[in-house]
């Protein structure tokens, strides 16, 4: 009867480790959350990839071109101003390791909110401030922190910052990809004479994060 009862045992066993597909998640443990895209337009997109790649959890960020109606368009067609295009990066982020608002909190200190139709130096409606959201909770986060920002008193004067649907975005050429890495001393030197972390300061009372 013991070995009888053993058999009964060791074959129970099996049969629930067979039951189980191999790779499934052990009981009780939270499935990882499906990476996210978020996109901004904060005018240069070389100077809008360093403040991401450095925050843990996000885990790309591409320089492109999106909010206008030409397909596949260049550098310097978008230049031109007559694409409708703005100069933007999408991010791609783990939103269990970094949450949309700590990406809206990086996209405001490191724009000038309150310009229209320019950033800093460079002008143009291809160099606009923009939030392009990607749902619904994305869209509602994205406007509480425009008017959040409106609402604080910090500026007299209205943000300017557009909040908008995301559409298609296309990938700006190689060369423009991970460019501060890639040109120090060039990115350094246009940084500068733009005037972009003075303002920076100016507007926000402290270096951008």
């Amino acid at each position: 009867m013991r070995a009888l009862t053993l058999t009964f045992l060791v074959f129970c066993t099996l049969s629930s480790v067979a039951a189980e597909p191999a790779g499934a998640p052990a009981a009780g443990s939270t499935p990882a959350a499906a990476p996210a895209l978020a996109t901004f337009a904060g005018g240069c997109f070389w100077c809008m990839e360093p403040p991401y790649e450095k925050e843990v959890g996000v885990l790309a960020v591409v320089s492109g071109y999106t909010g206008g109606t030409q397909k596949n368009p260049s550098y310097e067609a978008v230049s031109s101003g007559n694409t409708g295009h703005a100069e933007a990066v999408q991010v791609t982020y783990d939103p269990a390791k970094i949450s949309y608002a700590r990406l809206l909190d990086i996209f405001w200190r490191n724009i000038d909110p309150l310009a229209v139709d320019r950033q800093f130096c460079d002008a143009g409606n291809q160099y606009r401030s923009a939030i392009f959201y990607h749902d619904a909770q994305q869209e509602a986060a994205a406007r509480a922190s425009k008017e959040a920002l409106s609402q604080s008193g910090r500026f007299k004067e209205p943000i300017a910052t557009l909040v908008v649907a995301a559409g298609d975005f296309y990938p700006a050429e190689d060369y423009h990809q991970g460019y501060s890495k890639k040109n120090v001393l060039q990115y350094k030197y246009y940084r500068y004479r733009c005037g972009r972390d003075q303002r920076l300061t100016e507007l926000w009372g402290a270096s951008p994060k």
